[in-house]
């Protein structure tokens, strides 16, 4: 019956988080017993501000170290309840199917903080870049051993990483401009690999308040989210470079913990 119904509010962006917890609502909340009210955020800054407010229960749209910055930010302290996917990140050089011949050229990669230590650490998974510390997970280009590396690194607005491609230049490119440039995801010579630990701090996550750790409503919409018709939706609108993630809340929240004392 309706009164048994839980509803749910949920803050995500507009694609494809919104888009496939629509699907979900439409298809597979009722059967779960719950009912999802989507608050659609156009910005990332938004979401989490309005969580701590209380004007959502729980959002889908962060990764874990985005969540990290948050809390070591604002003193707040939002946790995950449950996983969703990594998007896998590429290294793109136009017109070449490998790594071979790269050694010496210059790579341009994404300069927000964010984007550019993971772009970092996919140069390193690809044995191009060598860190004076092997262990630090946030690098930034002061911490690469030139002498040790065998490519540089120029970092550009992630936006300009397309023209860098589109003009001969290696480049590690987001996801989302892939698609406006026209490059075929499959065509990246090498990508970060999504159970590495490098790769960790990039699961995307649903995040709620201290309160709400342990809600079941909750959980069931995060184990929806695993089933295989959402699964087959996150692969097709990322064009298969959105990679599963299914890690217990505890270890996830052992990443958070990790990112957010690393960051005091």
């Amino acid at each position: 019956s309706s009164s048994d119904v839980v509803t749910l509010t949920v803050g995500a962006t507009p694609s494809p988080h919104a888009k496939i917890l629509t699907y979900i609502n439409d298809n597979l909340a009722a059967e779960a017993g719950i009912k999802l009210d989507i608050v659609r955020f156009s910005e990332y800054p938004q979401v989490n501000p309005a969580q701590v407010e209380g004007q959502i229960e729980i959002s889908k749209f962060q990764t874990i170290n985005y969540q990290a910055q948050y809390n070591a930010s604002s003193g707040k302290d939002l946790r995950i309840i449950g996983s969703g996917e990594i998007n896998v990140l590429g290294l793109f050089w136009k017109d070449h199917d490998s790594l071979d011949g790269i050694e010496g050229e210059e790579v341009a990669i994404p300069n927000d903080s964010t984007n550019q230590a993971r772009a970092i650490n996919v140069l390193v998974q690809a044995g191009l870049l060598t860190l004076k510390d092997k262990d630090n997970l946030e690098p930034t280009p002061l911490d690469i051993d030139e002498k040790k590396s065998k490519v540089k690194v120029t970092p550009v607005d992630a936006a300009q990483t397309t023209s860098a491609h589109g003009e001969g230049t290696p480049a590690i490119i987001n996801n989302s401009f892939l698609e406006r440039a026209g490059i075929d995801p499959k065509t990246a010579i090498f990508q970060d690999d999504p159970n590495s630990e490098e790769a960790e701090p990039y699961i995307n996550v649903f995040a709620v308040r201290e309160e709400d750790a342990d809600n079941e409503d909750i959980k069931k919409l995060a184990e929806l989210w695993h089933s295989d018709a959402v699964q087959e939706g996150v692969d097709e609108d990322s064009a298969g470079t959105s990679v599963e993630v299914e890690r217990s809340q505890e270890d996830l929240q052992k990443i958070l913990d990790k990112l957010e004392a690393d960051l005091d």
